[in-house]
């Protein structure tokens, strides 16, 4: 009997979900930070005392941008998966924290509702648990792919509580928009 299959497609239709769905996750996680603010140059973020911990800005568009392309390339293999009954679970559970993901820079850096963020990062995190133990029963490696996001999460957690704790009155710092004044001609 032949084959209706080549070896080569299952492959095949891994590497087209994974070219759809990093760039979609990638920027969704991108356009959260840009509408937000969330860059070290937030002139209300600069008004904050840091804890000793906090990496140096540019950490952040490095990390970021990966966290970004690992998670996606876990969830195409989740998507790629057919049969498992976890699939679909799995699947409802990445979208979730996913979404809370993308709450979180708004509310920090937009907002500036630092106490707010961080229960928000701990649902985050309690969620991206749930999510990489139930990747685990679909495809141990999308599991693995999802490891350095717990780990940065946790990191950022902490960050955000100490940035809570240092800076009391965050939410009302009041931050006067840069503007420039173009003199009269006289």
């Amino acid at each position: 009997m032949s084959r209706l299959v080549s070896s080569s497609q299952p492959r095949t239709s891994l590497v087209r979900w994974a070219l759809f769905v990093i760039p979609v996750i990638m920027l969704l996680g991108s356009l959260s930070g840009l509408v937000a603010g969330s860059t070290t140059q937030n002139a209300w973020y600069q008004t904050l005392i840091q804890p000793a911990a906090q990496p140096p800005g540019w950490v952040f568009g490095v990390v970021w941008p990966t966290l970004f392309f690992l998670m996606g390339l876990a969830l195409a293999m989740v998507l790629h998966a057919r049969g498992s009954r976890y699939q679909t679970p799995s699947i409802a559970l990445f979208v979730t924290q996913f979404l809370i993901n993308l709450t979180w820079s708004p509310v920090f850096f937009h907002y500036h509702k630092v106490t707010a963020a961080f229960y928000i990062i701990l649902v985050m995190l309690v969620m991206a648990i749930a999510t990489t133990v139930a990747f685990a029963r679909v495809r141990k490696a999308a599991a693995w792919l999802m490891v350095p996001y717990l780990v940065w999460i946790s990191f950022a957690a902490i960050l955000n509580f100490q940035i809570d704790n240092l800076n009391p009155d965050a939410e009302s710092l009041y931050v006067p928009a840069v503007t420039s004044q173009i003199g009269s001609g006289g």
